[in-house]
């Protein structure tokens, strides 16, 4: 069933009214007595030896009460989800600007900021590796012991060279994409508290707190258990706030002042440390035949890394996986390397490598569709995967019949009917030009096979007579709470008061994983699953027990326990209050469930997927070419991810992903030059507005299943993203006859092309 969003009306989210008054407490906003104010020395080099570095200026300033350097960690001096290869506090030497080599806590925040200038470092420069090339040559200096290249990964099938033979047609291309910052509104921040017996509470925000638990205990040396993570609500994240940011530093200045410390970086700081969607230069080579059946498909992705490892090989892999994406190619061969630089640190964003594939993919698709004079949508149709092909890697996977769905639903898109030609009119439109293009993907959810993936939730009945539910998610702003509200409200048909829900707050809730990959609603579901009938059975037998009324005769409905063949109107038989009365000490209800996110059950490949949504995107572009500029005036997406639980938090996913996509397409890059960031707030490092967001855009949602799925719904919260920056190349290049193969598409590379182009074209 195909479903427009676009008229739907949902329920107001229960952080909605305190988010849009300023009521809702973020946890960069709480204070508590005698607290301090952190400040983390960041280095001033990209790459240099640490001859020396003293503090005893800072110490002695008057309202300093602790400053820390790595003499300082008791434990690990080392972070990374994967690899803990960052140090915490730099000892010997520095390999970007972000690099910590103290931290300060004092009283006011301007105390701190000038400690952190009397504090000496004395550096020996390094070579600057700026650039993968640089990284890759022989002989360049070695910024981790084991090399430059931190991640190798490949996939091939068929025989690529034998495709290329039997090609009526190739196409090679490089596609090169932008370093984009996450440009969350709330910076990395929190407060760090310490509790009697060495304990402390982390107030900060993050996309998994029992891996930020995990981490913490091996930095700070103490047990897990005596650590607390409160991680919810926070002001956005999109995979910026996955690995650990603020938190060590916090915890080690609490721990050494015995107070509270509150640590919230400034925008330029956020840049200068935060984690940046990896730049990647994309070589492709695909051939098809005169009939427009694609036959070889050759592809090498260089990723620019950065300085540390954080989720970069997951990165890698998730980019070499969905090289093929929804089609279906018989010879193919991909290498991927993941290489380290001096450029920042480069992690886990919205899409997770499927961007930048996905641009190159789709790129090379509408290229081919031009040279053989096909529709580019027919092109696709001809090439797309059916319901139980096996996935990108030769695994099996969940059959789908998605990717057909998505790309009917775009053919019959307003903007695809749309007449567009441009008409000469005033001397302001004759230098306008129109364009539509559309582009498809899909994208894997979870985590992917051969990594830890955990999943779990609990319900219980509480003595004020709540169904509570407790889960170990986030709220970055995505509307999880709202998620979990209407399935619980669905499930067990009670109303709002009934419930309370516990998310963030690794004290009170079971593990369940971490709120990324899309996977966050998909197993709220199925966790609901998976308790409900124990769930809802007990609270029967209590029911039944207080009244002695049969069992088969109550069912759960609002506000309490109601009689079957009693008129549905009025009061409960029995409210949730009277009923939790009938708790006694030696009797509780409370289900919980611990399970694994679905994986393929023959996947040879790591990070290989199961679980798939897809979209189809469908632009409509104006472009000046007098200024170069790109507006894009209508935006129109359709996917397949299954039934839609929450449909205003589904659409303001896809909305939101687009506008976001739009800024990664045509505006953001954040630069640096040998090793430095030029744009490092946001005058100079422009992210779009509601003036350059389009005033149409359409979310239709393909609830539809593959006869037998029962996986219900896949989250949305990347894939809106993903194949927005290839639908606006091809409308461009359907406007103005330029193939663009490098983002952003800057207004002066718009008017570079134009200008080979003759001139009485837009007279």
């Amino acid at each position: 069933m195909n479903t427009s969003l676009k008229e739907w009306k949902g329920k107001i989210r229960p952080d909605g009214p305190g988010k849009v008054t300023g009521g809702i407490k973020y946890l960069t906003d709480l204070t508590f007595p005698n607290m301090l104010y952190g400040k983390i020395l960041r280095s001033s080099e990209p790459h240099a030896e640490i001859v020396s570095i003293s503090t005893d200026l800072a110490r002695k300033l008057p309202g300093v009460r602790a400053v820390v350097t790595y003499k300082d960690v008791p434990g690990l001096n080392g972070y990374g989800i994967i690899f803990p290869d960052q140090p915490v506090l730099c000892k010997d030497k520095v390999r970007y600007v972000g690099d910590a080599l103290a931290a300060v806590a004092a009283d006011t925040e301007e105390i701190a900021e000038k400690a952190l200038g009397l504090i000496e470092v004395n550096y020996r420069r390094l070579p600057v590796i700026d650039s993968t090339e640089k990284a890759l040559e022989p002989g360049a200096p070695l910024l981790h012991p084991d090399g430059n290249i931190l991640h190798r990964a490949g996939y091939s099938i068929g025989n690529v060279e034998d495709g290329f033979q039997k090609s009526f047609v190739i196409i090679e291309e490089t596609y090169d994409v932008p370093r984009q910052m996450h440009a969350y509104m709330e910076t990395e921040g929190g407060v760090i508290v310490p509790e009697p017996g060495g304990k402390i509470t982390v107030y900060a925000g993050t996309q998994h707190g029992f891996k930020d638990r995990f981490q913490l205990s091996r930095i700070l040396n103490i047990p897990e258990k005596d650590i607390r993570i409160v991680s919810s609500p926070m002001g956005g994240s999109f995979g910026g706030k996955d690995e650990l940011n603020i938190q060590p530093y916090g915890a080690l200045l609490a721990l050494a002042a015995n107070c509270p410390v509150k640590i919230h970086q400034s925008r330029q700081e956020s840049v200068k440390a935060g984690l940046k969607r990896h730049p990647m230069k994309i070589t492709v080579k695909t051939g098809a035949d005169k009939n427009g059946k694609i036959l070889a498909h050759k592809v090498k992705i260089i990723a620019d890394t950065g300085a540390y490892a954080t989720l970069g090989p997951a990165i890698l892999d998730f980019a070499v996986e969905h090289v093929s994406g929804p089609y279906k190619i018989p010879n193919m061969e991909t290498e991927g390397l993941s290489v380290f630089t001096n450029n920042g640190v480069a992690g886990e964003f919205r899409g997770f490598g499927g961007n930048q594939i996905t641009f190159a993919l789709e790129g090379q698709m509408d290229r081919l569709a031009e040279k053989l004079q096909i529709d580019y949508l027919e092109f696709r149709r001809l090439n797309l995967r059916e319901a139980e092909d096996p996935g990108p890697l030769g695994q099996r996977i969940a059959p789908t019949n998605g990717a057909t769905h998505v790309l009917e639903a775009i053919q019959k898109s307003f903007f695809k009917r749309a007449d567009l030609r441009n008409e000469k009119g005033d001397l302001n439109e004759r230098w306008k030009a129109r364009g539509t293009g559309a582009a498809i993907t899909m994208h894997g959810g979870g985590l992917g096979a051969g990594r830890m993936d955990p999943a779990g939730g609990r319900l219980s009945f509480t003595k004020d007579g709540k169904i509570a539910a407790a889960f170990g998610f986030e709220e970055c702003g995505q509307g999880l709470l709202s998620v979990i509200e209407t399935i619980l409200l669905e499930e067990f048909n009670c109303l709002d008061k009934d419930i309370s829900i516990v998310i963030g707050d690794t004290d009170l809730v079971p593990v369940s994983g971490s709120s990324t990959a899309s996977r966050a609603t998909s197993m709220v579901w199925h966790s609901l699953q998976k308790m409900k009938d124990s769930f809802r059975s007990q609270m029967i037998d209590l029911a039944e027990l207080a009244t002695g009324t049969p069992a088969n005769r109550m069912e759960m409905g609002p506000g309490g326990i109601w009689l079957k063949d009693a008129q549905q109107s009025g009061e409960a038989y029995l409210s949730f209050a009277d009923l939790a009365s009938a708790l006694v000490q030696d009797r509780s209800i409370s289900v919980q469930t611990s399970f694994d996110f679905p994986v393929s059950p023959d996947a040879t490949v790591a990070g290989s997927h199961f679980l798939y949504a897809f979209a189809a995107v469908i632009v409509e572009v104006e472009v000046d070419i007098l200024t170069g500029r790109v507006k894009v005036t209508g935006m129109e997406q359709a996917v397949s991810a299954g039934p839609v639980v929450s449909p205003m938090g589904y659409r303001g996913q896809i909305e939101g992903g687009g506008a976001m996509a739009l800024g990664y397409t045509l505006m953001e890059h954040s630069i640096i030059e040998k090793g430095i960031y030029l744009n490092d707030n946001f005058d100079t490092y422009l992210i779009p507005t509601i003036f350059d967001v389009p005033f149409e855009m359409i979310t239709e949602a393909v609830e539809e299943l593959y006869e037998g799925d029962e996986f219900g719904p896949r989250g949305v919260g990347e894939i809106g993203t993903v194949a927005v920056a290839p639908a606006i190349a091809q409308a461009i290049y359907n406007a103005t006859g330029c193939w663009i193969n490098k983002l952003p598409v800057s207004p002066e590379l718009i008017l570079e092309k134009v200008s080979f182009m003759e001139g009485d074209k837009w007279m």
